[in-house]
């Protein structure tokens, strides 16, 4: 007997090993899978900017990459005894105006140098809805807790998003024409703007994301895919016990089972057969000897070692 529906994941390629470079933009939900990859040893690059909640916070993202962009004074403002930048999540704050110039400037030339070599890249669009300042009526990534006067909020409607799709596509691929963008949606429910709006928001993604993905086969581009994270955890995991405690964002048994569902449509199985030792390497470098000096543990670490070396060759 069958006790839920399971969603359909067809096998994709060009496969994802251990000799491909891959860059992840988006929600915090990249930064979930991101330490999935980063713990199987795969090469990846992740939110050089911090979290990238809409799309068109990581299509501006792109284009500065894209024109090699420098950030300058104008670019960036002191608030609340900190530099900041529209363009860029609270995390890259800082008391010094040249330290967040040089974190920008590096994050922008990090991810231009990852892009020309990346095999793949995973976005994870979160919401449809994101801000603009009024001042410039500029979309802005994050509004740095300004007052919302500043601001105009609005949603991003399907036909908005394919243009920026389709924008962030070409301009990376005058970086690398053999790139692969795979595109999700965000499990996490931005409840904060609402329930309904959140379900209509997350349905602009879905339609704009399958419409641009559709376009792109009529004219035989097969760059772009979609992995559907975000019906997998509404669909196969539909119960509050695969959340978090704030019942918004999925769990770690949550993100262990959208992975592994990911690993069957991306991962090759040679990569994939390298999970078991590395998580024995893993659990042994976790290890905690009751004697550290014990013959029978310094035995242990030589095993571990000679494990270690072989996996890195």
């Amino acid at each position: 007997m069958k006790f839920s529906t399971s969603v359909p994941i067809l096998d994709q390629k060009p496969k994802i090993d251990h000799t491909s470079k891959i860059l992840l933009l988006g929600s915090c939900f990249v930064e979930n899978i991101g330490e999935k990859l980063d713990y199987f040893q795969f090469q990846n690059l992740r939110n050089p900017f911090g979290i990238f909640y809409h799309p068109e916070a990581i299509g501006n993202f792109i284009e500065k990459v894209a024109g090699d962009y420098s950030y300058e004074e104008d670019d960036v403002f002191f608030h609340n005894e900190q530099w900041h930048c529209f363009d860029a999540h609270s995390c890259m704050n800082s008391s010094s105006k040249e330290e967040l110039l040089f974190q920008l400037n590096d994050g922008i030339q990090k991810a231009r140098t990852f892009i020309k070599n990346a095999t793949h890249i995973i976005f994870t669009f979160g919401t449809s809805w994101h801000y603009k300042e009024l001042k410039t009526d500029r979309s802005v990534a994050n509004c740095h807790k300004i007052e919302q006067k500043n601001f105009k909020k609005e949603l991003l409607s399907v036909k908005k998003n394919e243009i920026v799709f389709n924008n962030v596509l070409q301009r990376l691929l005058t970086i690398n024409p053999e790139v692969k963008l795979i595109f999700t949606v965000s499990p996490v429910r931005h409840l904060k703007d609402g329930f309904i709006e959140n379900q209509q928001s997350k349905a602009h993604l879905i339609a704009a994301i399958h419409n641009f993905i559709a376009s792109q086969k009529n004219v035989n581009t097969e760059a772009c895919f979609y992995f559907p994270a975000y019906e997998i955890m509404l669909d196969e995991l539909r119960d509050y016990r695969f959340y978090s405690e704030d019942m918004v964002h999925p769990n770690s048994l949550a993100i262990d089972y959208i992975w592994s569902r990911f690993t069957e449509a991306w991962v090759s199985k040679k990569a994939s057969e390298k999970f078991k030792s590395i998580e024995t390497i893993h659990r042994g470098l976790g290890h905690k000897p009751f004697n550290k000096n014990s013959e029978k543990h310094q035995e242990f670490l030589r095993d571990l070692e000679k494990k270690n070396s072989r996996f890195k060759r």
